[in-house]
């Protein structure tokens, strides 16, 4: 089986660190993604080249194996129990261990047709099977990695979106709440399985823009309005904005700056569950006249006066 370089795949080299190899990926999958180029097949290739490069450099634990064993990273620990050592080592430490056995067996005539007879169910647990093998093990395929841009807004409904991968467009639900970063698995969509094998899953990461004046925290969300210093003092009400509309609340006599208020319900969306909401938390920031007429000076000072008398 050909050796893939996977380093060479995402264009970069074998000392890179993980978010060195997460931003190749964004910046190529961003390139040849095939959305932007829907009727290239050569595009849809180079695509799943280089998610499936991410799927295993991108996971700690898969690039070590992958650094040991190379396109056979998945077999990794049926190698290791077998006591194989890493990618160069294979073919020396195999004739080794067993190569007495095959000439041996062979001076003695105990083989017959090629067939190594017990000797196979080893080789078939080990690779699959082998030249006239008997049965095979089938392999899943590897799980892909994607990315999915989506405003703030597109999230506070649970909706459809179409996709293509590897040239298939497929429909998947986005659901409500979802986070920035947050990935999600879509079974059953990543490469193809061999021998038999079942396919991989696809694992669809999201980068959510907030198109909003929110500050967004899980499924509260959190704004500063603006109050002037009259309606402070004495109370009254102002309007503010909230993720569904206008609203009016009260404020109290005295308020001051910096006072939080909660309106419950009035926050995002809670993941896959659009019908309950968090709160909005919002600070009251109070503004301060700063040019003041000779009258508003005059009516200050008497305010001072009674004030400390």
């Amino acid at each position: 089986m050909a050796y893939i370089d996977y380093y060479k795949i995402l264009g970069v080299n074998k000392n890179a660190n993980q978010d060195e190899i997460k931003k190749a990926y964004r910046k190529l999958a961003r390139k040849y993604h095939p959305d932007l180029n829907p009727n290239d097949d050569t595009v849809k290739q180079k695509f799943q080249q280089i998610s499936e490069a991410y799927e295993v450099l991108g996971d700690k634990e898969k690039r070590k194996k992958y650094d040991k064993y190379g396109e056979n990273w998945k077999h990794a620990d049926e190698y290791e129990k077998a006591g194989y050592g890493g990618q160069q080592q294979q073919g020396q430490q195999f004739y080794q261990n067993f190569g007495d056995f095959f000439s041996g067996s062979r001076s003695q005539g105990n083989f017959s047709g090629g067939d190594f007879g017990g000797f196979s169910d080893f080789f078939e647990s080990m690779f699959g099977g082998s030249g006239g093998s008997r049965r095979q093990s089938g392999f899943r395929g590897n799980d892909l990695q994607a990315e999915m841009e989506l405003n703030l807004t597109d999230v506070m409904q649970s909706h459809k979106q179409t996709l293509t991968i590897n040239g298939k467009k497929i429909r998947i639900t986005i659901p409500a709440g979802l986070e920035d970063g947050q990935t999600i698995k879509i079974s059953g969509y990543g490469s193809p399985g061999a021998n038999g094998g079942p396919n991989g899953d696809l694992y669809i990461t999201f980068s959510i823009n907030n198109n909003t004046n929110f500050n967004r925290d899980g499924s509260n969300l959190y704004s500063t309005v603006n109050t002037d210093f009259y309606t402070a003092v004495l109370g009254g009400t102002t309007t503010i904005d909230t993720l569904d509309g206008k609203a009016r609340i009260k404020i109290k006599p005295g308020t001051q700056p910096g006072t939080k208020m909660r309106l419950k319900g009035k926050g995002f969306p809670k993941y896959k569950n659009e019908q309950s909401k968090g709160d909005l938390i919002i600070t009251i920031q109070v503004k301060i006249p700063t040019k003041l007429s000779d009258k508003e000076k005059q009516l200050f000072e008497e305010l001072k006066n009674v004030h400390q008398s």
